[in-house]
């Protein structure tokens, strides 16, 4: 077998791993699940992704926004520009 097809096998097994290829995958299979997001501005948000562009613009359901591990106030249905965004993270992970 040539390293060219070796390499691309690895890299397939690595990539592949809970079959996400690419980043924007972890936010298809988060869609309709409640994610964890961090702020640039250190504030945290809660909620059910709906939607989401390449911008990474998100649109939360039931969103809450936490502080010191409570929940601050409820926002409900909240728009999030994604240059404002440090990370998103799927909440059953996070916890």
């Amino acid at each position: 077998m040539s390293y060219t097809k070796l390499f691309k096998l690895n890299s397939q097994k690595h990539f592949m791993v809970g079959g996400i290829e690419r980043p924007l995958d972890v936010l298809n299979n988060s869609k309709g699940k409640e994610v964890l997001v961090q702020l640039k501005n250190s504030r945290q948000m809660v909620g059910t992704l709906l939607a989401f562009d390449i911008h990474i613009n998100i649109v939360l359901d039931n969103a809450k926004e936490i502080a010191d591990g409570e929940n601050k106030r409820n926002l409900g249905l909240t728009f999030l520009r994604g240059d404002t965004i440090i990370f998103i993270s799927p909440a059953s992970m996070a916890k």
